[in-house]
């Protein structure tokens, strides 16, 4: 019997970006279901009902953009990572910016990776794609008991 594959939460505020994440992860068929989730707000609401609801699932991984509404990206790692039950949970930063200082503080804040959304969407299929054989098949995890497959 297959173990269920863990929900993967995408937080984008960018309606043409969510749809071609979603389009380039269908493509890909790993199995994992995407929560799309539109500002921070949504993604820490989220979250506290898993804290909540044992019941809800934990998410596989977070990709987060640092732009989005109501609470942005960067507050929204460092909410996360002051809850020791996401401690584990891999975050990935997924921005259209390139600038040093945001780098920087999102490493320095838990950030798993950093990856600068392309423009082009030939690129930006490949990003996903790479980040998916990433933490498919090359990453190793910790071996919890917990289908870590992630991405």
């Amino acid at each position: 019997m297959t173990q269920k594959k863990l929900p993967i939460i995408y937080a984008d505020d960018n309606p043409y970006d969510i749809e071609l994440f979603l389009e380039v992860f269908n493509d890909l068929d790993l199995g994992s279901p995407v929560v799309v989730l539109r500002d921070g707000q949504e993604v820490l609401n989220h979250l506290s009902d898993r804290e909540e609801d044992l019941s809800v699932e934990m998410p596989e991984a977070i990709l987060l953009d640092i732009k989005m509404p109501k609470i942005n990206g960067l507050e929204v790692l460092k909410k996360i990572r002051a809850q020791p039950v996401f401690d584990r949970v891999p975050i990935i930063m997924i921005t259209s910016s390139e600038m040093a200082k945001d780098i920087a503080v999102c490493y320095e804040s838990g950030a798993n990776a950093y990856v600068v959304k392309p423009i082009d969407f030939d690129e930006f299929v490949d990003l996903i794609a790479s980040l998916s054989r990433f933490w498919t098949y090359l990453n190793q995890f910790e071996d919890n008991g917990v289908n870590s497959t992630c991405l």
